[in-house]
């Protein structure tokens, strides 16, 4: 079963549901027949990656939110990443262009780690306070992973990786999604928003169930043959 899930660093949501997913999956029994494809969106693409925000001049700036406005939204989300087992630390989380940031997400798909280099980023952002597009920072996440510093060095400075995150970015659009996080279970259901633990284990359950059994009988069985004979 094929998980796909579009993502932003810069969103704190995403995070969230990160891992709130990661807690259902780890309940069920078939969590080893599952597999996560991050894909890349930007909820700003407009942002100059020279240059960074903190997150209430952001705010101020992009969404023409008053300073307390803002401080009381990422107190809600703050209270909400605790629930989850996220610290997060909006005081100084670094607004900034983060296509640098999916570049180095595709490259670490070549080597099956894109799950534990979105956990990086996203931690680098809220947590620790790290510019997300800076190339240094983003050659040290990759090293920390043990992905070969100048193979990320020449991924983030050349434009090896543009046509895989401006393709995810394409799909997107293509289907209609406008905000993350958002999953695709099985190119069949979808579930958006940073939803409960419950919600996501229930849609994988409902989805599992359906490549398991992929017939739905609407009969009582009786007038056919089996291995065992006939039944009428």
């Amino acid at each position: 079963m094929k998980i796909e899930i579009w993502s932003d660093v810069m969103c704190p949501f995403c995070y969230i549901g990160k891992n709130n997913f990661e807690q259902a999956l780890e309940k069920l029994p078939f969590k080893d027949q599952v597999e996560v494809e991050w894909k890349s969106f930007q909820l700003d693409p407009t942002l100059d990656p020279a240059e960074t925000k903190n997150t209430l001049a952001y705010f101020r700036e992009k969404k023409g939110f008053p300073d307390a406005q803002a401080s009381q939204m990422m107190s809600q989300v703050t209270q909400m990443g605790k629930s989850a087992g996220i610290d997060f630390n909006f005081e100084t989380a670094l607004i900034t262009n983060t296509f640098p940031a999916h570049k180095l997400l595709h490259l670490s798909k070549k080597y099956n780690k894109a799950n534990e280099m979105e956990e990086a980023l996203f931690k680098a952002h809220f947590i620790e306070g790290k510019n997300v597009g800076d190339l240094d920072t983003l050659v040290s996440l990759a090293d920390s992973l043990g992905i070969d510093k100048e193979e990320a060095k020449q991924a983030l400075t050349s434009d090896d990786f543009d046509y895989e995150v401006n393709q995810d970015i394409q799909e997107a659009k293509n289907n209609g999604i406008t905000g993350v996080p958002f999953f695709v279970l099985n190119g069949k259901y979808a579930v958006s928003g940073a939803q409960p633990v419950e919600v996501f284990e229930n849609a994988l359950k409902q989805t599992y169930s359906e490549i398991a059994s992929p017939f739905q009988d609407l009969s009582n069985g009786e007038n056919a043959c089996d291995a065992d004979g006939c039944s009428i």
